[in-house]
Formats: C-alpha cells, sequence, structure tokens
C-alpha cells in the first residue's frame, strides 16, 4: 500500500517540495500508525525547507526530508507495547521534534508518548493547529519562567501562532498580559485577553511598558535588546528564534536579567494538558487559513510573509 506524501531533496524554494508515493511507514512497539486528518504549517518548517534551523542535522541522517511535526488523526495501527491508544482512537501530537517528524503524510508513525486524545468538541483542524505552537508556549510559559499569578507577561507577536496560544495560557494563569502586534490585530489580542497592547511599529516598548516580570520574545535580535530594558532584575527573557549572540545573551545576563533560548520537546503529557484546556474552552486555536496537502506551497508562501494570524493548518 502507498500513501502520499510531500517530500524534500535539497534545500531551497517551495518548488522543492516534491509530491509523491510512499510505502507507509513501519511502526515499532511503542507507537501508532496515524491515519492524518490535519497538520500544522509553522515557521521551523520554511526554515528548515530554505537549508535553516533543522536541516544539516536532518539530511546529513537521510537521502530526503518529509518535514512538518504536528499531526491530528486516526490511530489504525498499534505498536505492541502502546496501552494508552488503540485503533479508531482520534489523537493529535507534535510528533519527534526537534527530530525527523515525517508529518507531510497521508500516514504519520508517531510515539504514543508524543500523543493526546483528540477532544470530541474541536476539530481535526483545530487540534492540528494546537501542537507545537501551544506545546512551545505552555514550555515557556510554565515549564521554564514557572510563571506564577500577578506577574506582569510581555508576549511578543501576540497575535502570530505562539503568541496567540500564550496570551491565552498566561491570562488563564492569573497574569496581567501585555500583547506586542500590529495595529491592525490590536483588537484580535485584546480579545484574547491581554489587558494591554502594544503596537510596535508606532509605539517604542521602553517608553510604554517597564517592571516586567517574564518576556516571551519570538522575535530575536529585532527586539531582544528592549525586552531586556523592560524586564525587572531577577526577570526573565525567554527568546525562541536562534541567532543572537553569546556576547548579547553574556551583557543581558550579567545586568541582572536572566535570557536564553528554548526549544520546544514533544511531550505527552503537556499535549494531555493542552487537551484537557481545550476540551474546557479554555484554549482556543485561530485558524487563518486552510490548505488542501496538495497546495502545501501556498501555506510555506503564507509563512514565509512572516504575517501569519494565529495558525495555518492543511488537510488532507
Amino acid at each position: 500500500m502507498k500513501m502520499k506524501a510531500i517530500i524534500l531533496k535539497k534545500a531551497g524554494g517551495i518548488e522543492n517540495l516534491e509530491l509523491t508515493e510512499l510505502p507507509l511507514p513501519e511502526i515499532h512497539g511503542h507507537e501508532v500508525l496515524i491515519r492524518a486528518n490535519a497538520i500544522s504549517v509553522n515557521p521551523v518548517d520554511m526554515k528548515t525547507r530554505i537549508g535553516k534551523s533543522l536541516y544539516d542535522d536532518l539530511k546529513a541522517k537521510n537521502d530526503f526530508l518529509i518535514l512538518g511535526w504536528d499531526v491530528s488523526g486516526v490511530v489504525v495501527e498499534q505498536g505492541a507495547a502502546v496501552t494508552d491508544f488503540k485503533k479508531g482512537d482520534e489523537v493529535f501530537g507534535m510528533i519527534n521534534f526537534p527530530g525527523h517528524g515525517k508529518c507531510y503524510a497521508e500516514y504519520v508513525a508517531a510515539p504514543a508518548s508524543h500523543l493526546a486524545i483528540k477532544p470530541k468538541n474541536i476539530t481535526h483542524e483545530a487540534a492540528a493547529a494546537s501542537t507545537l505552537a501551544a506545546l512551545t508556549a505552555w514550555q515557556a510559559l510554565f515549564t521554564h519562567a514557572k510563571l506564577k499569578k500577578g506577574q506582569k507577561v510581555l508576549i511578543h507577536a501576540a497575535a502570530g501562532g505562539v503568541g496567540h496560544f500564550a496570551v491565552q495560557l498566561a491570562k488563564h494563569a492569573g497574569a496581567y498580559v501585555i500583547g506586542t502586534s500590529s495595529a491592525g490585530n490590536k483588537e484580535f489580542v485584546l480579545e484574547l485577553g491581554a489587558d494591554e497592547h502594544i503596537d510596535y511599529k508606532a509605539q517604542k516598548l521602553e517608553d510604554v511598558v517597564d517592571d516586567v516580570d517574564f518576556v516571551l520574545d519570538s522575535m530575536g535580535e529585532a527586539t531582544i535588546d528592549s525586552s531586556a530594558a523592560v524586564t525587572k532584575k531577577g526577570g526573565t527573557v525567554i527568546f525562541l528564534p536562534a541567532g543572537i549572540s553569546e556576547d548579547k545573551l553574556k551583557k543581558i545576563n550579567s545586568a541582572g536579567v536572566k535570557c536564553y533560548r528554548i526549544l520546544v520537546e514533544s511531550n505527552g503529557d503537556d499535549m494531555k494538558t493542552i487537551a484537557d484546556l481545550l476540551e474546557k474552552g479554555i484554549l482556543k486555536p485561530f485558524v487563518s487559513n486552510v490548505y488542501p496537502f496538495e497546495k502545501m506551497a501556498d501555506a510555506h508562501l503564507q509563512i514565509e510573509s512572516g504575517k501569519t494570524k494565529g495558525k495555518i493548518v492543511v488537510t488532507i
């Protein structure tokens, strides 16, 4: 039996995303085979496709790559060691990140420990959207920053994939939330639960906010100095993209602000927490664009624009 898959033989433009047919993946004892209904596309997909991010590590071990880490679908086969899931279960998760997820395919082999049961009250599209981005926000806020009720939180790119989840999670935890975005997304950010909005194009951050306990900075080099400047001594700045120099980090840390990068990791327990929040309606993904599998290149172009509101999903 064959399946549709999109492969990448070499780094480059969207023309390098090749739709083909491959054999179904084999599963090991701790894995399940998922028939994918929806997958999510993230900036890391685009960055890997052009040869940055995870590309070198993955390509060194593979003749071609199958990009993608986010999936929602139905279990069609389970390994002998799997006890949490069975055939017919609807599941979702972020698979093997930061390894080889292989989610741009009709069927995905996934470790059971990376999955959760999809809540019945949400669609596969919404579930696929609530994986890498939601986990990044959760792990940044709670695994790393240990966010507490009453703290002041600044979230950059609050209308984006990670940002729109982070606003909701921080607000639910009882934080005072400030979100940055363009003026056009002000109402969206406030509707997510932010207490304040900052237009990053029209307002200088240092002029409008200070004494922040925690900053989630998904912009990196462009904002890291101002993020550190508005953070109180003993506070924390977590940044997501690579590329900030060690000298700059040492300078920020020597000034009394903890500043470091995190990389999200697949974690089934965290996925179960996300599932519970989705089921209760506490966390709501915003899906701005849905593309068919054959239009994956269009999804990448949208991500590449840097102007995606919420999440992008591809259906299979």
